[in-house]
């Protein structure tokens, strides 16, 4: 999805870059000067989106694709960045750089065999594209028997495995009360989760255990991670998130050991909220698969969420996607994820809720929230942000210059809305044609009740 890029700073080095980008907006040498320049200093979501309008203007340049998955790499979109430079290696002119960069891209998604392979290819194509610390990383030494792989193991002599893992388990102070609309949603969180803990005694005796999990899936933005906060908040549970660089690791098989520690953990802290953010990246569909890691690292999930040689009495598993279609159909079956959430962009209640509070602390005048909320239908709660510091940006941009600071007005909120476009349009677009042609069960019925089809 495109990201909303940042505000450039006020005493931005490339304005007068931009400046001249304005005059010639269809100027490629130009765009992809400022996007290279926009990486090398390190303002990567920037950088992203300017190397995305380049390819807009010159779709099948190679150094443009390069970059692009170089900014994606730089922000840790592992998966958007295979997508891009696997399609940049299809042509015969692929530079050695887009090979190394491959096997970076490969480690970040636990694909060490994989990485080696492209590593070892971008070297031998060009010696000056060799990096010998990452090469250390990855355990290839000047005997190239070190770094085979022989049983699902990297054979190479190595100090660094690291020990069981040990995540920070929060406390919430976060409840339902702070989650702006989403009653539907909450509402099935409570019937699954909540009221197994505060009726136990009555779900004992129907033999209803207390755990399972809940899949909530939507566009970016909209709230899952904050509402799986607010759920262990609710019942002052024990909360780990969990991000896909807690588990993959480059040496094989210490994956499948990242996730059973953090599994272990929860189950010595219950009753505990376990959350999986980007679960879709974890737990992709085996026949999706080239690889035989990621299949063993889905068949320990799936294992650890079936308790099969620890219960998981108290453990309350939630998960949060973007792309549930890529997700293995074995997460959806009873005792794992056996509700599937459809989290949508916030309601226009549930809108003027959140600018209310993402102007909290600012200076303000009277501000009409349900007027803006009518005006940025679509919009997800990171899309309200953005508006919001948009509109504080040029508020600081006008007190700078006039010496005098002025509140936030309806009118400064409604301007700033007028310049932005909600990101979850695109997600939509993509979702639509799962729903409508994917839609084994009724799953995505939901999306189609949205998008009133």
């Amino acid at each position: 999805m495109n990201p909303v890029p940042p505000t450039p700073p006020a005493d931005d080095p490339l304005q007068s870059l931009r400046e001249a980008l304005r005059s010639s907006p269809n100027n490629l040498p130009l765009r992809q000067h400022l996007a290279e320049s926009l990486l090398g200093l390190g303002r990567f979501p920037e950088a992203e989106s300017e190397y995305r309008a380049a390819l807009a203007l010159g779709p099948n340049s190679l150094p443009l694709k390069l970059g692009l998955a170089r900014a994606f790499y730089a922000q840790g979109k592992h998966s958007h960045g295979l997508v891009m430079i696997e399609d940049l290696l299809k042509s015969p002119a692929a530079p050695a750089r887009a090979f190394v960069l491959h096997a970076r891209l490969l480690v970040g998604v636990g694909e060490v065999e994989q990485a080696v392979a492209q590593y070892h290819r971008g070297v031998e194509l060009e010696p000056a594209a060799a990096d010998p610390e990452f090469a250390r990383r990855l355990g290839i030494s000047a005997d190239p028997a070190d770094s085979e792989v022989v049983d699902g193991r990297v054979r190479a002599a190595h100090d660094d495995v690291p020990d069981d893992l040990e995540t920070e388990i929060e406390r919430p102070e976060v409840k339902f009360a702070d989650v702006g609309g989403m009653e539907k949603v909450k509402e099935e969180i409570r019937l699954k989760i909540i009221h197994p803990l505060t009726h136990a005694e009555l779900y004992q005796a129907y033999g209803k255990p207390i755990g399972g999990g809940i899949l909530m899936y939507g566009p970016p933005g909209c709230g899952k991670t904050f509402l799986a906060r607010a759920t262990a908040g609710e019942i002052d549970a024990g909360f780990i998130a969990v991000g896909i660089n807690d588990v993959l690791d480059m040496w094989i098989g210490n994956s499948e050991r990242n996730l059973h520690d953090l599994f272990e953990q929860a189950r010595a802290h219950r009753p505990c909220v376990l959350f999986f953010d980007e679960v879709d990246a974890l737990g992709a569909s085996r026949g999706d698969m080239r690889h035989h890691a990621g299949r063993q690292l889905i068949n320990q999930f799936l294992a650890e969420m079936d308790g099969v040689k620890a219960a998981n009495e108290g453990v309350l598993i939630l998960a949060a996607t973007n792309a549930p279609w890529h997700l293995d159909s074995a997460f959806r079956r009873p005792g794992r994820f056996d509700r599937i959430l459809f989290v949508p962009p916030p309601d226009a209640a549930a809108r003027a809720g959140i600018l209310r509070l993402q102007c909290r602390g600012k200076p303000l005048a009277e501000i009409d929230y349900d007027q803006v909320a009518k005006k940025t239908e679509h919009f997800s709660g990171a899309d309200l942000q953005a508006l919001v510091d948009v509109a504080v940006e040029r508020k600081l941009q006008e007190a700078m210059q006039t010496g005098v600071p002025k509140p936030l007005t309806t009118k400064d909120l409604l301007a700033a809305g007028s310049g932005l476009k909600p990101t979850t349009r695109e997600w939509f677009a993509t979702a639509r044609n799962y729903a409508l042609y994917s839609n084994q069960g009724g799953i995505y019925d939901d999306i189609l009740q949205y998008l009133k089809i």
